[in-house]
């Protein structure tokens, strides 16, 4: 297995556990999905991706259709997406991906916790080098042939394409299929599985570090803190980290 199937591993069992943290991240996603779009998800591919998403959380459809309704109003501020980039403790790159409607106030938030925690603000491309941008398909595995699958694929720019078995809400296993490819092939890898009726479950955009520090536990748990902070955070998206994280299970 390559290195998007190592990260998601690592990365699965601890990020965007909270229900009500997804659900306002999904929440912002649609505000700028209708923003760019409009509210029809069959002309607006970017919306019909975070509708997708919500559903994968268990994001009642009531929540949606208001969050579409809401986004739609005029009066309804559009949120910006920002970039930090930054070091934690012990030489760990961070970056920082926010939505935000006032810059001033997240700026003097992450700026905030990178200080509490002795880590510094970086200026912009100071870290993002250090990381691929990607774009990754989850969808449904009933029938697919995995090789066939990716040379298909292969022509959109697609990396890897791996099983990955998970738990729902009942303990019950779940095998799905992975798909993983530069955050440019999005468009069109989306496109090929929509025409030829591959049921896409959720999608999105990650940003995997080319090469990680590992830590002894007690400098970890310094980084840790920092990660923590910015997460709770309720501008802030997603966070990517050059330490290394366990994959165990």
């Amino acid at each position: 297995m390559g290195r998007a199937f190592e990260f998601r591993k690592a990365r699965k069992m601890k990020r965007w556990s909270a229900m009500s943290k997804a659900f306002t991240r999904i929440g912002k996603d649609i505000v700028m999905a209708v923003k760019e779009g409009g509210p029809d998800p069959d002309s607006n591919s970017r919306l019909r991706a975070v509708i997708q998403n919500a559903k994968s959380v268990n994001m009642p459809k009531d929540n949606i259709e208001r969050a579409i309704k809401r986004a739609s109003d005029k009066n309804q501020g559009d949120y910006k997406e920002v970039i930090f980039e930054g070091y934690a403790p012990h030489g760990i790159a961070v970056l920082v991906e926010t939505a935000t409607d006032n810059n001033t106030r997240t700026v003097a938030n992450v700026r905030s916790y990178f200080n509490k925690c002795d880590g510094s603000l970086g200026t912009s491309g100071s870290v993002v080098f250090m990381f691929d941008h990607t774009c990754n398909f989850k969808v449904k595995s009933d029938g697919l042939d995995l090789e066939e699958l990716e040379l298909e694929l292969i022509d959109f720019g697609v990396e890897e394409v791996f099983e990955d078995t998970e738990e729902d809400a009942d303990g019950n296993e779940l095998t799905n299929v992975m798909i993983y490819a530069p955050f440019e092939s999005f468009g069109k890898i989306q496109a090929y599985l929509e025409d030829n009726n591959i049921e896409i479950l959720s999608s999105g955009f990650e940003r995997i570090p080319q090469v990680t520090k590992k830590l002894d536990a007690e400098a970890a748990a310094d980084v840790e803190k920092l990660l923590e902070k910015l997460e709770e955070d309720d501008d802030v998206q997603n966070v990517y980290h050059t330490m290394e994280e366990s994959t165990e299970e």
